[in-house]
């Protein structure tokens, strides 16, 4: 098996002679929190829908686990354990909290949202269902609508039916944008526990949490990889203070 899961080469995205994303090259290790970091404008969130599949790169190639999937869709490479949270795992408004995560572990298990089912299968479901929601820190709103939830919470939420789907490689965009101090710390902790034994990609804004629990940065600037490294190389390099300076931390 490669030591990289996934290994993109010659990535480029031109919106009709606007180049957002230009000739990026880069590889995620197997069982790393690769974070994908950059100023206003660098081109993170293009490149990102490109590596998710929400967009199509106009050139290069994007292989996961040695499989060519540049021009497979998003449920497609979410079936072969590719998850980009807040995304492939919409939350419903109407259903609870628990019936959400349940939803999603049936998803996950091929099987429809059958309240018939066997008390054990539905038991089984429950009881995981149960670990998720305390796992991110919201069992007391088990029983809430997820249209009635808070921002924060309902972030939350989403990592919960994401981990549901049991990925091998979890996508982030964002996981603790909107969120208070509190719900930062909880959030960050999960998505070191949530990458014991998976791979994570993550845009991210904080660099706090990218500091603390980043194995490998990509620094992009103007659609271009400006950097790479662990987090400490990345903050004394001297091309990547001058863009943040001059960028802003977007």
């Amino acid at each position: 098996m490669s030591e990289h899961v996934l290994e993109v080469s010659g990535l480029t995205k031109d919106f009709r002679g606007f180049v957002a994303v230009d000739d990026v090259s880069l590889s995620v290790r197997t069982g790393a929190i690769h974070a994908l970091i950059g100023p206003n404008g660098a081109g993170k969130t293009t490149c990102f829908n490109l590596l998710t599949k929400f967009l199509t790169p106009t050139a290069g190639t994007i292989r996961y686990r040695g499989e060519d999937i540049t021009r497979k869709g998003p449920d497609a490479i979410a079936r072969k354990g590719l998850v980009r949270s807040f995304q492939i795992s919409a939350v419903f408004n109407s259903l609870s909290v628990r019936d959400n995560v349940m939803r999603a572990i049936q998803r996950h298990r091929g099987e429809s949202f059958d309240f018939w089912r066997s008390r054990k299968v539905l038991g089984a479901g429950r009881e995981k269902a149960e670990g998720l929601i305390e796992a991110v820190g919201i069992t007391r709103l088990a029983n809430t609508p997820a249209g009635e939830l808070s921002y924060g919470h309902r972030r939350a939420l989403e990592i919960a039916t994401t981990l549901a789907l049991e990925p091998d490689f979890i996508l982030l965009d964002e996981p603790t944008a909107g969120m208070g101090i509190e719900d930062v710390e909880r959030i960050t902790r999960l998505i070191e526990t949530a990458a014991k034994g998976r791979t994570v990609l993550m845009v991210e804004h904080n660099l706090d949490i990218v500091s603390q629990i980043s194995t490998h940065v990509t620094v992009l600037a103007r659609g271009r990889i400006l950097a790479e490294g662990d987090y400490a190389t990345i903050a004394a390099n001297s091309e990547v203070i001058d863009a943040y300076l001059g960028g802003g931390h977007g």
